[in-house]
This record gives structure tokens, sequence and C-alpha cells, in this order.
């Protein structure tokens, strides 16, 4: 079954820190590229990390040097840190993997062309992320 479970998500001023998990499912394995994507109401979703097979990462430009994207397989954990908050980070954030197996999508590829498809990936329910002037 394909399950993913954002928390950790919260309201901070400018300039603070939250650090967002995601638990997924044993049907995500390590082959599996994984990110993470937020929306705000009226806009489009934006990828804004994502880390493939081989634990190569890719940010969206805005994020880059800010947020860290990890991942634990032993813990079926996804991780977003994100440090230096700005009121223009405040949206919704999913957790994403690819839904197919033995993809091997890189984390460029997947941030940019599949990450926001629900036909190419699974996600979670979202957690809001508020961040105030």
């Amino acid at each position: 079954q394909m399950q993913l479970a954002e928390s950790g998500g919260g309201s901070v001023q400018s300039g603070g820190s939250l650090r967002l998990s995601c638990e997924f499912s044993a049907y995500f394995t390590s082959n599996h590229t994984m990110g993470w994507f937020r929306q705000t109401p009226g806009k489009e979703r934006e990828g804004v990390a994502a880390v493939d097979w081989l634990g190569n990462t890719d940010y969206e430009d805005s994020v880059r040097g800010r947020f860290t994207i990890s991942r634990d397989n032993a813990k079926n954990t996804l991780s977003l840190e994100m440090n230096d908050l700005k009121p223009v980070d405040t949206a919704i954030y999913y957790c994403a993997a690819t839904k197919l197996k033995n993809n091997y999508f890189t984390a460029n590829y997947y941030l940019r062309y599949i990450m926001t498809s629900s036909k190419l990936s699974a996600w979670g329910q979202g957690t809001q992320v508020t961040v105030s002037a």
C-alpha cells in the first residue's frame, strides 16, 4: 500500500526553523525517488526538494541553502529541515514518492517533472507551515 504521512508543520516567525517528517509505507523502497512540494491557495504546486536512489538531492532555487532534505530508509522516514524561513514559504507541504517501482528518476528530473503529477506520484495529506513577518 502506498502511504505517506507528514508531521512537523506549525507556525514560526520569519528567520525561524521547522523540521518536517514523513513516514512512508514499505511499498516505497530505496529505489523510489522522493521529495517535498508545497502549495498555496490559487497557486500551482511547487516542487521544493527531492532525493533519489543514489542519495543525490536537488532543490528549488528559492530554498537552496536554507532547506535540507534527508532520508532514512531503515526508519522509512523522509525529512525536510527548513531554516531561515520567510513569509513566502507559507504553504501546505506535501511528501511525495514515485508510484512506479524501479523507475530510477534522478532528483533533478523528479523535482521538475514528476513530483507534482498525481498520476506518477503518491502524496501524503500535507502539513501546514505558516511563517509570520
